[in-house]
């Protein structure tokens, strides 16, 4: 059975809810979902994964979230080969750098030789009815490029 990992960052909880949405998208396609908190795991936790998926929120203009900065530290460390990445993430529209930390990640994991599974979505503040749709599709393409892959 396919196995996936989310670690996420929270602040007010938008960013723990797509994560959510995200695992149950990929439960609903028979992959076996862990869902983290980044400061509960390493970024290593990954190695045991599938498919590795991070999700977080940006901070301010375009910061790494405190509690996340060890975790990408750890990430560029890992060589992820084989592996089938996604990144999604939570956001405001008012700063210039609109959800600029999924693409940080996205970066960290092509750097690692992880293959991009689907295109990152980016969701201004909550989830709404069209981020959902577009976060499920998100999970389906993710399961099917790592599919493609084996």
């Amino acid at each position: 059975m396919t196995v996936a990992k989310i670690v996420y960052a929270s602040l007010t909880g938008n960013t723990e809810e797509i994560a959510d949405i995200v695992a149950e998208a990929l439960e609903n396609l028979d992959v076996d979902v862990e869902v983290n908190e980044c400061t509960q795991v390493d970024a290593e936790d990954f190695l045991d994964a599938d498919i590795c998926i991070v999700a977080s929120y940006t901070y301010d203009d375009f910061l790494l979230p405190d509690e996340l900065v060890d975790f990408h530290e750890e990430l560029l460390d890992l060589d992820l080969t084989g592996k089938t990445y996604g990144v999604v993430g939570s956001g405001d529209t008012f700063y210039p750098y609109f959800c600029q930390v999924v693409d940080q990640f996205d970066k960290a994991f092509a750097q690692v030789g992880a293959k991009k599974g689907a295109q990152s979505v980016k969701v201004e503040l909550a989830p709404e009815e069209n981020d959902i749709v577009a976060l499920e599709r998100f999970a389906k393409i993710l399961v099917e490029t790592h599919n493609i892959g084996k």
